[in-house]
């Protein structure tokens, strides 16, 4: 950033949560693209408000509420379009190329498991895969889903658990998963 103290000031609030917040910020939009997008939209809007953001206790839920509320308004912004320009990038294709020292059977096996499970996620209602990334890949627990989400406890639980259940069969049809309980 620039050499403005309040600039330096705000990154150094904001840095330590940005890998956490571009992954809920993935979770939620399931592109790279998108989620770098919600990601810069939430600084963008925090920056004026940088000086209410140094009185706050613990900033992650705070953040990642901001996040939630900010994909959501987009979301609901973007399902009022009529018209939907649709370009699904995963980055740079030549990432996905083996490096030196990994086997291309398992690489490729990895990345078609990879893709079952988030094609499979992407079937799943937005309520439900939102609630099963944020606690189950994420790993906040049920309160903070709570507070992020405005969501109740009993709500996120049996929310949690049709989203597995959902995800178990989607992936059990498609013959990825071969778990204890498929």
């Amino acid at each position: 950033m620039s050499g403005d103290p309040t600039a330096a000031e705000f990154e150094t609030l904001i840095r330590p949560h940005l890998d956490r917040l571009y992954r809920l910020a993935y979770r939620l939009t399931l592109t790279v693209a998108d989620a770098q997008d919600l990601v810069q939209d939430v600084l963008v809007k925090l920056y004026p408000r940088r000086d209410e953001l140094s009185s706050i206790d613990d900033l992650t839920p705070w953040l990642s509420r901001v996040l939630y509320n900010q994909f959501v308004q987009q979301t609901r912004r973007y399902r009022s379009q009529r018209f939907r320009v649709v370009l699904e990038t995963d980055g740079d294709p030549m990432d996905s190329l083996a490096g030196p020292g990994e086997d291309p059977a398992e690489e490729a096996l990895r990345s078609f498991d990879i893709s079952e499970v988030r094609s499979a996620l992407g079937r799943l209602s937005e309520d439900h895969r939102t609630v099963l990334l944020m606690h189950d890949a994420e790993g906040y627990k049920l309160q903070e889903i709570q507070i992020i989400t405005g969501i109740s406890v009993g709500t996120i639980k049996s929310r949690l658990h049709r989203a597995r259940a959902r995800l178990r069969e989607l992936l059990t049809a498609d013959g990825t998963f071969s778990g204890p309980n498929a």
